[in-house]
């Protein structure tokens, strides 16, 4: 089968969805790659690197899509609301599109994917088990952004974050909340360790207490129990407003406290909760940082704008973007492998296997013949559940 790799079109997007490295690990299963001009380029993997490897380097958009059995993408349409629909008219019936598709984000977008007949797979969708973790490309690019964050926050915060014995005197280390202990936040406790701060880290499930410690960083316990803290997949169940309301005013000391505040906390298919109030970056000292990794999906500070960076009563809150693009090299050659995995584990003897008794297939399994097909995500709309063939 031949696999199809366009250019990303989300304005700023310089990841890419194959690297040079992933060409001969596909062709021993027998695929081919197409991969359009240029885009690896923002990565740092040109085309002469690519075709070197074995790959076809094509001129134009459109032959990638007509040519290929399979488009491998990062930003898919969904995950990419700006333009992303531009490639609605390229996609065939029978075709297979696998990336970021955000299922969870709006139905009509889903249909949109569906109509022209592809069977689309979400990347953010495959299972946090075992076997399926070489596929995770979520926690890949999690991984990435809790450590963009770390650097992101020191280079705006006035302070240092080691402490330092100097002629002038001793530098006392800077002081890092991490709210939020998934992938994103234990990367950056990990890398705000290196960093030689001095790191607490919250969550609301109490059994992330371990993971903090084994970093090197101070667990914060709340006299508050979440209930059913977090779903079968492990991540965060949403909690009603008056668990959040009491979080909040428990939170504010340790907030106040923080040189630096980190915050990660995303619900699948929901906006992020509000962890960190108004009032709460105003009684932080001045110079301070928030930053907001839930950006994009309405902030866990009160004040977050997405996209943007603002000082409010001297606090510096920081609402990024699509943070992995900012450590394109690694990210791609990150997710390259995760979709590298996945695609050998579709694919077998030349044909794809659509087998929904597979949980990995089944559960990232969007569209397929022009209809949702994905259980979770019917459910999610509420559409009627599909009767079995």
């Amino acid at each position: 089968m031949i696999v199809g790799v366009p250019k990303e079109i989300y304005p700023g997007e310089r990841r890419v969805a194959l690297v040079p490295a992933s060409v001969p690990a596909l062709a021993k299963p027998g695929f081919e790659v197409v991969i359009e001009s240029g885009a690896g380029v923002a990565a740092g993997y040109p085309d002469a690197t690519y075709a070197e490897k074995g790959a076809k380097v094509v001129s134009t958009r459109a032959e990638v899509f007509r040519t290929a059995d399979i488009i491998a993408q990062v930003l898919c349409y969904g995950a990419n609301d700006i333009n992303g629909n531009d490639d609605i008219p390229l996609l065939r019936n029978g075709q297979i599109l696998i990336g970021f598709l955000r299922p969870l984000g709006t139905k009509e977008v889903v249909e949109q994917v569906a109509a022209p007949g592809v069977t689309a797979f979400s990347v953010e969708m495959v299972p946090r088990t075992t076997r399926a973790q070489s596929m995770d490309a979520l926690s890949t690019m999690a991984t990435i952004a809790g450590y963009k964050a770390v650097l992101m926050a020191a280079d705006a915060l006035p302070r240092l974050f080691p402490m330092m014995t100097t002629a002038a005197g001793t530098i006392t280390p800077a002081r890092i909340l991490i709210i939020g202990v998934g992938v994103a936040g234990l990367q950056a406790i990990a890398t705000s360790r290196r960093l030689g701060a001095v790191v607490s880290a919250y969550d609301m499930r109490p059994v992330v207490k371990e993971q903090v410690q084994s970093l090197g960083g101070r667990f914060v316990e709340l006299p508050i129990e979440a209930k059913d803290a977090q779903d079968a997949r492990g991540y965060g169940k949403a909690q009603d407003e008056s668990f959040y309301q009491k979080q909040r005013e428990l939170l504010g000391r340790v907030v106040a406290e923080s040189d630096v505040v980190i915050t990660t906390a995303v619900i699948p298919g929901k906006k992020a909760p509000v962890l960190v109030t108004a009032e709460m970056v105003k009684g932080m000292a001045p110079g301070s940082v928030v930053f907001d990794l839930a950006a994009e999906r309405g902030g866990n500070c009160e004040v977050t704008k997405a996209g943007e960076t603002i000082v409010k009563d001297g606090v510096t809150v920081i609402g990024p973007i699509n943070l992995a693009s900012g450590v394109p090299y690694h990210a791609s050659q990150m997710y390259a492998r995760n979709v590298t995995t996945f695609l050998t584990h579709l694919v077998k003897d030349g044909k794809p296997r659509l087998d929904d008794t597979d949980d990995i297939i089944r559960d990232t399994m969007i569209t397929r013949g022009g209809e949702i097909v994905n259980g979770r995500v019917r459910e999610f709309y509420g559409l009627p559940a599909l009767v079995a063939q």
